[in-house]
């Protein structure tokens, strides 16, 4: 029976795949939130206290760029494993990876308390979650991809992205009440770490629902097929470099300006406009519940219309929106902030996430699929996401505190994209499980174009 001619009761797999997959997002997102708030409202303080503000910031989002830098290498290695044993397994090691990472950040010691053992530690984790990160986003979203119907694939895998917007909401919503119902100084002094123990709760759902979900089809099929490569990685440089690059450099801005919108505006709100940080959190609390519910729309558009053209529609609005953006910031009004969230995450990013997972699970072969996606992801965002904290809080030193030199940046890496994205057609198309002797080829048949 194919996937297309699923009855009603056949929907349940799918629902729970889709649950499980959105869940590790969920995970994965809330520790890289988690930390980039709390490394811009305590962590200068806690773990870099002997440095000036600004310093501090920059330490504190280096050590968030560890963790980036920890994740090509973790989406090479269980893109390996993913592609060989297969996407489950793989799934619930990243996830309690990731997981009890977040987990032992609230139980680190302080900068007063053991001195400089203190961030050296948090490298540390930030090096195991990276790895664990590495191979969570591939896994996730092809588990998605590989069980649901072609035509649906944009919808499908939008869903699971649901986790990132999700991931954002759940720790801001908890330093936001914490900071609100707590005395001054409660905060910065030990209630950081609760939201940090609390992550225990999404680790423990997300492992039970995963261990219930059944394999991906197409990988059982190639499986079946004897069409396992033995080196995954290396096929995809040396027989999709190209397509590699080219999504690399589509996923910069879509990774890079999420946290330009997000991470750096905090920073650049409460350090520079010297505003207190209840009312940008909360811009970002609604922000991200909007685009919880435009993701999926965007999904179900790139199906009728296309991937790429959602995908780099949401990149040029994103480049459109940079000056107006900052100056929305800089009014200090909550209904501004809040409008300049939304139109960032909710439309900008929320257009070219909501698109991204089909187009870029479909630029790969299914035995290659787990590496290329993990790769693209995982290069991308380090270079995107890892980087965009660092460059933004540079770029606002170097301007004296004002915004004009990030803009360049949001306007260059979105339109960089965009030629990027406009390059992968092949994410248009679906690959069928290959053969042995395609495999043994390198290649792998494409099926009509949607």
């Amino acid at each position: 029976m194919t996937q297309q001619s699923q009855p009603r009761s056949a929907r349940a797999p799918l629902t729970r795949v889709v649950t499980a997959s959105a869940l590790g997002t969920t995970v994965e997102y809330y520790d890289f939130t988690l930390y980039a708030t709390t490394a811009a409202l305590v962590f200068n303080k806690v773990f870099f206290p002997a440095t000036s503000p600004i310093v501090g910031t920059l330490a504190a989002f280096a050590t968030y760029f560890v963790g980036y830098l920890a994740r090509p290498l973790g989406g090479i290695i269980f893109g390996h494993f993913g592609d060989k044993l297969g996407r489950k397994n793989v799934l619930i090691v990243t996830m309690l990876m990731m997981g009890f990472g977040t987990f032992a950040i609230g139980l680190l010691p302080t900068y007063d308390s053991i001195g400089i053992a203190a961030p050296l530690l948090l490298v540390a984790i930030r090096l195991v979650q990276g790895l664990g990160m590495g191979g969570e986003y591939g896994g996730g979203v092809l588990m998605a991809l590989e069980h649901s119907p072609r035509q649906r694939q944009g919808l499908i895998t939008s869903f699971v992205h649901i986790g990132t917007p999700a991931g954002v909401l759940i720790p801001v919503a908890l330093v936001t009440i914490l900071d609100a119902a707590l005395p001054d100084g409660a905060y910065e002094e030990w209630a950081w770490r609760l939201p940090f123990l609390a992550s225990i709760v999404l680790i423990g759902v997300g492992v039970y629902i995963r261990l219930r979900v059944t394999e991906s089809p197409e990988f059982i099929e190639m499986r079946a097929q004897k069409a396992i490569q033995s080196m995954p990685a290396r096929d995809v440089v040396t027989q999709h470099g190209g397509i590699l690059a080219l999504s690399v450099l589509a996923k910069i801005a879509e990774s890079g300006l999420f946290n330009i919108y997000y991470v750096v505006a905090i920073a650049y709100v409460t350090t520079e406009l010297d505003l207190p940080r209840g009312p940008v959190l909360m811009a970002v609390l609604v922000a991200c519940a909007v685009e919880c519910f435009t993701l999926p729309l965007f999904g179900a558009l790139s199906d009728r219309i296309g991937r790429r053209r959602v995908y780099i529609g949401g990149a040029l609005f994103q480049a459109a929106l940079s000056v107006p953006f900052f100056l929305l910031l800089q009014t200090g009004s909550f209904a501004a902030m809040a409008l300049a969230m939304t139109l960032g995450l909710a439309v900008g990013h929320g257009a070219m996430y909501g698109a991204q997972g089909a187009l870029f699970g479909n630029l790969y072969p299914v035995n290659v699929r787990y590496s290329g996606l993990s790769m693209t992801q995982q290069i991308g965002a380090t270079l995107g996401g890892g980087l965009s904290p660092i460059i933004g809080t540079a770029l606002l030193a170097a301007g004296d505190g004002h915004w004009s030199y990030i803009v360049v940046y949001c306007v260059g890496v979105a339109v960089m994209s965009s030629i990027a994205a406009s390059f992968l057609r092949r994410g248009e198309q679906s690959y069928s499980a290959p053969t042995v002797v395609e495999a043994e080829s390198g290649v792998a048949p494409v099926t009509s174009p949607r």
